[in-house]
């Protein structure tokens, strides 16, 4: 009797660049963040020029996100990562001069009559942009190699190891950027990491290719991928060109589509909120700034490991009793809603020590990153392979709208009761919106689809 012949591991070598990828996207945009209280003594903000500033950022980063999973799903997985992570690290770099670009910017902008601008702002406005613009790509693109290189049972688990890159980025940056900025002065920060990504460039062209010609894979690893292949009446060769058949406008016809930009929308924003606010609220309630917040933001993002990796797992539990993976993960995602419903007490409790807002916003963390790496695995359970980066374009445009929100909403919030003497107040409102965010998106998200519907794209 022969042994059955071992399925292989080099799915997880392209799991392993995915996860790379995340962490560079979001030490890149971190950085701002953390050197946000010494520019903005520097510059003289207030906290809505910083809200403007991570606006655009969020701004153009939704609307790219749109045309990102498009041009992903045209050019294909392999050109379509590396050309997003070409131009997010050239955008990142080009921070470290951007008083000069707001001040040719600003000159430009005086012509047509415009004045009255900050360089500063303007600056940072302009490289924003072009980072959130590049960044757009990293998710569309990762979620369609997952989708790709892993069947839909283990995908979530794929999803929230790579993921989990966000949270070690988020990790890293506290860690070095405070460090570099003391030391070498905050251009160096820019500089330095966005040259990374060029770095993973390297590794990427060496080990990705599409599943169907990568000779890396056995035979068995590759059946084992392709074991709930979904059919489609088109040659694998042709995907491509299948894909650019499917208008938006279609796309948007389904309801699986509305729930997945509306659980994106008032969700994202919280996580963005956590990620460019907590230097600054450390500052405004604690006093403190520079490498006093290495330690609480490193232990604040070392503990949303666990929900990335976990809320991968999470759902297995239910589709081994039984459930689709759909209604395993909304399952799941229920359970996950509750938990960010602990930073509400951050504020009340936040007079005794700083450790406790700092753990109690690192479970809502930690449960964010469980329900993203859920959130995002829908669209795999429910669309075809040659829609999903499409898809995930749409509802990431819809969650960086409702990350513009947030910032903008958080700014003006923030200097209104900054004006008064009152921030504590501040930071109790927008952390009771982060709270409820998650069961609020669940409802919505469960009434438009109640059950486990695959999308025929030929109705």
């Amino acid at each position: 009797m022969s042994l059955p012949q071992p399925i292989g591991k080099y799915r997880w070598t392209i799991c392993a660049l995915l996860f790379v990828a995340t962490t560079i996207n979001y030490l890149d945009r971190q950085v701002l963040s953390l050197l946000q209280p010494a520019l903005e003594e520097e510059f003289n903000w207030t906290n809505t020029d910083y809200a403007n500033i991570t606006a655009a950022f969020q701004f153009v980063y939704a609307i790219s996100m749109l045309f990102a999973g498009r041009i992903i799903d045209r050019l294909g997985t392999r050109w379509g990562f590396a050309l997003a992570i070409i131009i997010w690290s050239v955008a990142a770099m080009i921070h470290a001069v951007a008083i000069p670009i707001g001040q040719g910017t600003v000159a430009i902008l005086g012509i047509v009559g415009i004045s009255g601008l900050s360089f500063s702002v303007v600056g940072f406005i302009v490289s924003r942009s072009f980072l959130g613009f590049g960044e757009s790509g990293n998710f569309p693109a990762a979620i369609k190699a997952t989708a790709e290189y892993f069947p839909k049972k283990d995908r979530a688990f794929a999803t929230g190891i790579f993921n989990s890159g966000s949270n070690v980025g988020a990790i890293l940056a506290p860690l070095t950027v405070p460090w570099m900025a003391y030391h070498w002065g905050w251009q160096s920060t820019f500089i330095g990491v966005g040259a990374v990504g060029f770095l993973w460039l390297i590794f990427w062209f060496w080990f990705y290719e599409k599943p169907e010609k990568q000779k890396r894979l056995s035979a068995a690893e590759l059946a084992y991928i392709q074991s709930d292949e979904e059919i489609v009446d088109v040659p694998a060769d042709k995907e491509e060109e299948k894909a650019e058949k499917v208008p938006w406008v279609k796309l948007l016809g389904y309801r699986q589509t509305w729930a997945f930009a509306i659980g994106k929308f008032l969700t994202d924003g919280v996580w963005w909120f956590f990620l460019f606010w907590l230097p600054a609220y450390l500052k405004a309630q604690y006093g403190m700034e520079g490498t006093a917040i290495i330690l609480p933001l490193a232990v604040l993002y070392s503990m949303t490991m666990f929900g990335s990796i976990g809320g991968g797992w999470f759902p297995m539990y239910y589709i081994k009793k039984g459930y689709t993976p759909y209604d395993g993960r909304m399952k799941a995602m229920l359970i996950i809603a509750l938990f960010p419903l602990l930073v509400l007490a951050a504020q009340p409790l936040g007079g005794i020590s700083f450790w406790i807002p700092v753990v109690l916003i690192g479970i809502g963390a930690s449960a964010h990153q469980a329900w993203s790496a859920n959130i995002f695995t829908t669209v795999s359970d429910m669309f075809p392979k040659i829609t999903v980066a499409s898809v995930t374009g749409i509802g990431g445009m819809a969650g960086g709208m409702g990350g513009v929100v947030m910032s903008k909403t958080g700014g003006a919030v923030f200097d209104h009761y900054a004006s008064i003497d009152d921030i504590t107040t501040g930071y109790t409102i927008m952390f009771s919106v982060c709270a409820v965010a998650y069961l609020l998106a669940w409802v919505i998200m469960k009434s438009l689809v109640p059950k486990m519907k695959l999308v025929n794209l030929k109705d």
